[in-house]
């Protein structure tokens, strides 16, 4: 009887010391700014506190004006260091984000996730019903939430306009990766899984939270998030802390590692519609050529980016603590682009003169 009493006394001992030892939630980083919500006020950093190349700044905001740039902005463990604007645009205008804006909806489906409404790893047809394909049964039942977030369902990509006679079969899903619009099924998804309107819910849950203006604009054929370039330095404030604003994780951390790791082996260059820099190669929309490589050779190999059509860009680069965001107008007007252009490398570039 002793010896059991004093078994119970060293068990209890041990799992108070276990509580005990648990680690903390993990405190915010001293040295990262966080601007309020309603407020126009932003701390600033002057370039020469950073030793960056002075020298170099004329030359990288002629090249943004060339390139048809509206905004462009800096920002460095959360403070603005640069901020410019172009061709009449300014501060309160609000501009396309294009497809950048999936890293928003992928943002979104993972907060659904921690709150149990969803599991990424069920089929699409679980929270948006049966028959949203125009497949047989057996194929469509293949298609996870998963695969809709790592372009990987294998519908055709030809046709842009996600309406069922479009959603045809092309190859089992998980096994070819081809950029497209059929992604907006996760708004249907969220939409679904939490009895709200997605608008309702992304306000709720992401876009209110950290104090971002804007609207979504639900098209016929593309998906599009409208804002002011600061509310888009909001949303990369956020990517860069992992997804933690201030004292609050918004959305898990795992998550959003999940989301900037290489999300298949087809392409590892795409997370969870985040693109990602660093890897040995990468594939481009609209084709299925596999290019060997890093994604933007220019830029550090730690970057992950929201890319959208006509050079709407997020770069997060965890190492420098740095935010960067482009607005405006295709870079060249006579070849427009879904996403990845050569205007990445060309701007990175200019910045790496500036940085160095």
């Amino acid at each position: 009887m002793k010896n059991t009493s004093l078994i119970l006394m060293a068990l209890l001992f041990l799992a108070g010391c276990s509580k005990h030892n648990d680690p903390e939630p993990s405190n915010p980083d001293p040295s990262m700014y966080f601007p309020e919500n309603a407020s126009n006020t932003w701390e600033t950093t002057p370039m020469a506190q950073l030793n960056w190349n002075t020298g170099a700044i004329a030359a990288l905001k002629t090249f943004l004006a060339q390139k048809n740039t509206k905004s462009f902005m800096i920002l460095v463990n959360g403070r603005i260091v640069m901020e410019e604007y172009f061709n009449g645009h300014s501060a309160g205008t609000e501009w396309e984000w294009n497809s950048a804006g999936k890293t928003l909806v992928a943002t979104t489906t993972g907060i659904a996730q921690q709150e149990s409404l969803l599991n990424i790893n069920n089929k699409a047809s679980t929270y948006i019903g049966a028959g949203w394909t125009n497949m047989f049964v057996e194929k469509e039942n293949l298609i996870t939430v998963r695969n809709l977030l790592t372009m990987t369902s294998g519908i055709d990509d030809t046709k842009q306009l996600v309406i069922k006679p479009n959603l045809t079969y092309v190859a089992d899903a998980g096994t070819r990766w081809a950029y497209g619009n059929v992604f907006q099924k996760l708004i249907d998804v969220v939409a679904g899984a939490s009895n709200k309107s997605f608008e309702s819910y992304f306000n709720e849950k992401l876009k209110n939270k950290i104090g971002m203006d804007g609207y979504w604009n639900f098209g016929t054929i593309f998906t599009i998030y409208h804002s002011t370039t600061r509310s888009m330095a909001r949303f990369g404030l956020l990517a860069l802390n992992k997804g933690k604003w201030k004292t609050e994780q918004l959305i898990n951390e795992p998550f959003f590692n999940e989301s900037i790791s290489t999300s298949q082996n087809i392409n590892p260059s795409y997370g969870y519609l985040w693109w990602l820099n660093g890897k040995s190669k990468f594939m481009i929309p609209g084709e299925q050529t596999v290019y060997n490589g890093f994604l933007v050779p220019n830029a550090p190999a730690d970057m992950y980016a929201a890319m959208g059509a006509n050079d709407q860009r997020i770069y997060i680069i965890p190492s420098k603590k740095m935010v960067i965001v482009r607005m405006g107008n295709a870079s060249d007007p006579s070849n427009p682009n879904f996403a990845v252009s050569g205007f990445d490398n060309e701007l990175w570039g200019k910045i790496s003169a500036v940085l160095n």
